[in-house]
């Protein structure tokens, strides 16, 4: 059975066509005074009548049902939105995509939200030779609002703004909700299938700061797509095929000659890699062997598969250390993975005519694009252009995916530009219906501004960096003397904590477009916008109810027996302040920018301390220190921003502890 109101909202449509269609031969009968009232036309008129009192019943139950029975968190925002959209379009049917904006108010005397829409329609109606002025659009807007379930009034301000003033008792219902269901996303109106390709290293070479920025970025948009319910695929692409792999081999045949039935004890690859890559420049003899190399691993000849599986495996170690660290979970799925598929993809580009020979290379123009891709080199070889294209393809069509997001440096934008393009060219997929997207990122910058290298000059390496950050953690915590309140285990929890949480939520907490400054310094200083002050933030929070002896069963009775009053001006704003968390989610989910998030987390830190200098939670006894009264709403306002606050972390990849 079919949604009972879309099938009214079709019914009433298309009598509204039939009475209109009616009128309309009224209208144009030559013979006014033969006019007779139509019977049709009446007898539809009172089935209309009825139907749209029977749609409006069913409007108005879905709004109780979605705001108090649900257990997600509900968008105010998309609420708000859905409302005003149906009263723009009732005002004004004559306007095709009417613009619709309506934001959270900054200052708490304009009310708690507004909507802007009057001054854009004006423009629209004025393109369309009428002209109205705002504010009397904007009291239109006003009197066809539909009954609804969150706005308590509306006034009209300036030269059209609209603002908006929330019911108490539907935020309260919210929180209530918010409290004994969890925090639990709003509803998916479809489950998609999401791929996010990130982090992505060279075997053979070490994981450097440039993967960090994408290991973080990545793992971060995965814990926020898979907290919203979608299907997510984490790919690690590993640079894991290629000439690089000839030399390493024949250096590994070289140094351990055994290396078929012993295992090699190669424990610095790095130092392996540039051995190798030396010889490759000065001995003629091995670089001739490096290609014979290459030849025959990629005829899969099973003693150069197994050489090149060793290599690999020492690489995937170290990465696994890092991920360890950071908490990363990613499915590798290498280079190597697609070599079959690149045959095939360079065919499908030749049978369609796509392909232009140029000095034995094969190219593909696309349209509007500067450079053209190389699918093949003149020696036969394929590209980095041959894999991204095939893994496009296989991500497209063997993943059917619905979205497919790359999280690169923002070097990378052009080239992937080009590949989506030419994935559109030849019509894999169409934009309108499938999500392909490039999240670039800038650089890690030192101190100095310049790029982020150690003292030699050399890149760093993430395990030294990872390790540095573990070391300054222990000793911001002893300057502090945590290590005299902390049992060992609890202090080791502590460190990492705020070791590896600082160094995520020092590159989430920027713009990942813009270049940023890795400072150790900044990072762990526990004031302003940084891990180390929400981590203390949440820790102090989490011990209200400790120090008023509430235990979990309470506070969830609490939740379903207490009103949560909301009548002091920083109980209104903290209520509020804690329910935006789904709005925020959408407008991440729309642009892939993480650090709204962190912004959000710093503004709920920051508002709940001002509610808590202003509002008691806990009345004690100046002389004795005994609790004398709890104000149990004011508990759960508490209980609510934690779980938001905890929620935040896990999307940033940060873990909070109890006790710091």
């Amino acid at each position: 059975m079919g949604d009972p109101v879309t099938e009214y909202t079709a019914r009433l449509q298309q009598q509204e066509r039939e009475i209109q269609s009616l009128s309309a031969e009224i209208e144009s009968l030559k013979k006014p005074q033969n006019l007779g009232p139509s019977a049709r036309l009446e007898e539809l008129r009172e089935e209309n009548t009825k139907l749209k009192y029977r749609l409006n019943v069913m409007k108005r139950s879905l709004q109780e049902d979605s705001s108090h029975c649900g257990e997600s968190m509900l968008n105010i925002n998309q609420r708000l939105q859905d409302v005003f959209g149906e009263a723009i379009r009732t005002a004004y049917p004559e306007l095709d995509n009417p613009p619709l904006t309506v934001t959270p108010n900054q200052q708490a005397k304009f009310g708690d939200y507004q909507c802007n829409s009057a001054m854009a329609m004006a423009q629209m109606l004025k393109a369309k030779g009428t002209k109205v002025n705002p504010r009397e659009i904007a009291e239109k807007i006003v009197q066809n609002l539909p009954d609804n379930e969150l706005i308590q009034r509306t006034e009209i301000a300036g030269p059209g703004f609209i603002n908006i003033h929330l019911k108490k008792m539907f935020v309260s219902k919210l929180l209530n909700n918010l409290l004994l269901n969890g925090v639990q996303p709003p509803p998916l109106a479809t489950r998609k299938k999401v791929v996010v390709d990130f982090s992505s290293p060279n075997i053979a070479k070490e994981m450097h700061v440039g993967h960090l920025r994408s290991t973080i970025i990545g793992d971060s948009m995965c814990r926020l797509f898979e907290f919203l319910g979608y299907d997510v695929l984490r790919l690690n692409h590993v640079g894991d095929w290629g000439t690089q792999f000839g030399m390493l081999i024949a250096h590994l045949q070289d140094k351990f000659p055994d290396y078929l039935t012993v295992s090699p004890p190669i424990s610095d690859l790095q130092a392996f890699y540039k051995e190798s890559k030396k010889r490759f420049d000065e001995e003629e003899d091995f670089k001739k062997r490096a290609y014979q190399c290459v030849v025959r691993l990629q005829s899969k000849e099973p003693d150069f598969i197994k050489a090149w599986n060793m290599i690999c495996d020492v690489s995937r170690r170290e990465f696994q250390r890092v991920y360890d660290c950071l908490d990363i979970k990613i499915i590798e799925r290498g280079e190597s993975f697609y070599q079959d598929r690149m045959t095939r993809v360079v065919k499908e580009f030749e049978e369609k005519g796509l392909v232009q020979m140029d000095e034995g290379r094969k190219l593909v123009f696309v349209p509007g694009q500067s450079i053209p891709l190389t699918v093949v080199k003149s020696d036969g070889g394929y590209t980095y252009d041959t894999s991204d294209l095939a893994a496009l393809h296989q991500r497209l069509f063997e993943e059917k995916a619905d979205v497919v997001i790359y999280v690169t440096d923002s070097g990378q934008g052009t080239h992937f530009q080009v590949i989506f393009a030419a994935g559109q060219m030849i019509g894999w997929y169409d934009p309108q219906v499938t999500r392909v997207e490039h999240a670039g990122f800038g650089v890690v910058l030192g101190e100095d501004k310049k790029k982020f290298k150690t003292r030699s000059g050399d890149t760093v390496r993430l395990m030294d960096l990872l390790e540095e950050g573990l070391k300054r953690s222990m000793d911001k915590l002893k300057e502090k003397e945590r290590d005299k309140v902390l049992s060992p285990e609890e202090l080791i929890k502590a460190q990492r904590a705020v070791a590896f949480g600082c160094i995520k939520y020092a590159d989430l907490s920027h713009n990942r477009i813009n270049d940023y400054v890795f400072s150790f310094d900044k990072m762990l200083d526990d004031r302003g916008n940084t891990a180390a002050y929400l981590l203390y933030a949440f820790t102090r929070i989490r011990s209200i109810a400790r120090l008023a002896n509430l235990d979990e069963a309470t506070l969830r009775k609490a939740a379903e027996t207490t009103e949560i009053l909301l009548d002091h001006e920083k109980e209104w704003k903290l209520g509020k302040c804690i329910l935006r968390f789904p709005e925020i989610l959408q407008k991440i989910l729309d642009d892939l920018l993480l650090h709204t998030l962190c912004d959000y987390l710093y503004e709920l830190a920051t508002t709940f301390t001002e509610f808590y200098d202003s509002c008691y939670c806990v009345e004690k006894d100046r002389q004795t220190g005994e609790v004398i009264k709890i104000n149990m709403w004011r508990m759960l306002l508490c209980e609510a921003t934690a779980a938001i606050m905890a929620k935040g972390f896990d999307i940033l990849g940060i873990n909070p502890v109890q006790r710091m």
